[in-house]
């Protein structure tokens, strides 16, 4: 029924991914307008600090990825990808 939209950024320029599951929110809120900004750009209207983000190298492909936690050596980490499989 949804597909993930790419978008721009009205303040940045950054492409950002109005995802699936957003637009099917929207939908069930009555929300007609689609977002006009990406998430940082929206915390930062909001005075919300912009999330720690540490490098890692995914356990399962081997590709370098950034995670909101720091990495320890005895736990496994994942891209996004690896973690939605």
């Amino acid at each position: 029924m949804y597909k993930d939209k790419t978008l721009v950024c009205r303040d940045c320029g950054a492409e950002f991914t109005f995802t699936a599951g957003e637009q099917e929110f929207y939908a069930e809120k009555g929300l007609t307008n689609q977002p006009q900004r990406c998430k940082p750009c929206r915390d930062a209207r909001r005075g919300k600090p912009a999330r720690q983000m540490y490098d890692a190298v995914c356990s399962e492909c081997g590709k370098a990825c950034k995670v909101p936690f720091e990495p320890k050596t005895d736990r496994p980490v994942y891209c996004s990808d690896c973690f939605r499989k």
